[in-house]
């Protein structure tokens, strides 16, 4: 949840090429969590849905619906699709002479079709785009059903470079439409789905099921019951029966950005039964990486921000930057924020540069680095996704830090 806020959301902490070639390796660990833990998914009519929270904060929807969050998984359409398929931009050609891939739009359906070989002896094999992952910002990365399973499609489109490229972990050269999305990766990038086995390693969902994008509930917990208590014949306290983050302790409160953004930590329960409020660890296999270790950007800001000094000197939350309810672009903004701690006068760069620092904070002392986690091998080139740093500190040139 949360940077996605800044970012563009290929896929979870971790892209889904990642989960997918993980899953084999980790499979007894992704598996074995059912005997470990007994926590289920919360029942699909436990929640309300976005509208009925619209009915009395209308506000807050209106704006919220304008967020990276909630644009981060919807159906495909001319306006959520960034890819172009206007004539000749609508092709990818790889690194085998054999293969490209032509991406069209065909009366209000959407397809990418593989074609191998040299016309007129060529073969092919489409696929609908029916999913759209990524708030466009960035990139995005293309889903599609066969029955009643989701799979992950082989071309992506990346924003900065305007380029159907590779979907990031694929090979360059080939064509595979049969990478499984499974349920974790789904878990940050939709507020719901239920599957329709028992393995968490499955991608059968049942469709009519799907929650897309980040909403409401997902920061809120399931609010049937918190609609309920505000009809006229209801004596309880409404506010009793949903979360508001801000009232959570620390942990907690960051915990419900942490579900996320705090990189690559495996399920010890269901996909979709963590409810904020609850501890993480409980639903999560705690990081046990090695604490030096490198971080990525895509995916750990939560990891990133708790070595910060900042974080480790103050009360600081997720929320003292971000308001989750706004769309949030400019970085400069954010200056104002680091302005009430600490003082602009204090800076080394005051001295030449004066109050000329004032908006600079983020660009400074958060720069946008390249994720080693998001890469596209595409044409011959590789393309790595750039994503701010949330480990707040002071740079060298040449990317040291202290």
């Amino acid at each position: 949840m949360a940077a996605g806020l800044a970012a563009w959301l290929w896929l979870m902490p971790g892209t889904l090429s990642e989960l997918s070639a993980q899953s084999t390796g980790h499979k007894l660990r992704y598996a074995s969590f059912d005997l470990q833990n007994t926590k289920k998914p919360v029942a699909r009519d436990q929640y309300a849905g976005d509208e009925v929270c619209g009915s009395c904060h209308r506000d807050k929807l209106e704006s919220f619906f304008r967020t990276a969050h909630h644009l981060s998984s919807r159906e495909a359409t001319a306006d959520s699709i960034a890819g172009t398929f206007a004539a000749g931009a609508n092709i990818l050609s790889t690194s085998n002479p054999g293969l490209r891939f032509r991406m069209e739009a065909k009366g209000g359906q959407f397809y990418e079709t593989a074609i191998w070989g040299v016309a007129p002896d060529t073969t092919t094999q489409t696929a609908p785009i029916d999913l759209v992952v990524g708030s466009g910002r960035k990139g995005q990365t293309y889903l599609y059903w066969k029955g009643d399973r989701l799979f992950q499609l082989p071309v992506s489109y990346w924003v900065e470079v305007k380029q159907w490229v590779n979907s990031p972990g694929y090979e360059d050269g080939d064509a595979n439409f049969d990478r499984p999305v499974v349920a974790r990766c789904l878990e940050c990038h939709a507020s719901y789905a239920e599957l329709l086995t028992d393995s968490q390693l499955d991608n059968r969902y049942n469709k009519t099921s799907l929650v897309l994008g980040i909403a409401c509930e997902r920061c809120h917990g399931p609010g049937r019951e918190h609609v309920a208590r505000h009809q006229p014949d209801w004596a309880g306290n409404a506010a009793e029966a949903i979360v508001n983050p801000a009232k959570l302790g620390r942990d907690r409160q960051v915990e419900v950005c942490a579900q996320c953004h705090a990189g690559m930590r495996y399920p010890i329960a269901a996909a979709f039964s963590y409810v904020p409020g609850q501890p993480l660890d409980e639903y999560l296999d705690p990081d046990r990486s090695d604490p030096n270790a490198q971080i990525d950007v895509h995916g750990g800001q939560v990891a990133l921000l708790k070595k910060s000094r900042c974080y480790q000197s103050a009360a600081m939350t997720c929320s003292t930057c971000h308001d989750v309810h706004q769309p949030q672009r400019d970085a400069a903004a954010f200056s104002g924020r680091c302005l009430s701690c600490h003082k602009m006068q204090d800076c080394g760069l005051f001295s030449k540069a004066g109050a000329r620092i004032a908006g600079g904070c983020v660009g400074c002392h958060m720069p946008v680095q390249e994720s080693k986690a998001i890469v596209s091998d595409s044409r011959g080139e590789r393309i790595r996704a750039r994503v701010r740093t949330h480990w707040i500190k002071v740079y060298r040139p040449g990317g040291a830090g202290e």
